[in-house]
């Protein structure tokens, strides 16, 4: 499947993800598997999408990056007023992920990044449930 970007918008979607993950202190080893890369992808290899390179054209890579500039974009919603924010509410330990940082949840694959985002982005919560079990609701 061929995205419908250019290589320069791809490659700066993938320079905006791994910035996200760093500034998330995201271990390079979490980063391989949060993107859901390929296996044998090695840290250093990360450096490369950091540079020019886009991430790869695969369904369940560009999936996951939607979802960690989702999570951006609810994070800067959340805390306005200080972007660090943010970086620190991914490291500190949540009731919500059974004690765990919200950056280790990303780790578990697409639907722990999935349950992050629908955690910080009530809108996206209620759609997921077909605005039946969520304590959010648009406009309330």
């Amino acid at each position: 499947m061929t995205s419908p970007l250019s290589h320069d918008e791809r490659v700066e979607i993938s320079r905006r993800t791994m910035w996200l993950l760093e500034e998330w202190a995201v271990a390079p080893g979490d980063q391989i598997r949060i993107l859901g890369l390929p296996d044998g992808t090695r840290s250093r290899e990360l450096r490369k999408y950091r540079d020019a390179t886009p991430l790869p054209d695969d369904p369940n890579v560009t999936a996951r990056v939607i979802h960690l500039l989702e999570i951006d974009e609810a994070l800067r919603t959340t805390y306005p007023r200080n972007r660090r924010m943010g970086s620190r509410w991914m490291q500190t330990p949540s009731r919500h992920f059974r004690g765990r940082r919200p950056a280790e949840r990303l780790t578990d694959g697409l639907e722990g990044i999935v349950s992050v985002r629908a955690y910080l982005d009530c809108t996206y919560a209620w759609d997921l449930s077909g605005s039946a079990n969520t304590s959010c609701k648009p406009g309330g």
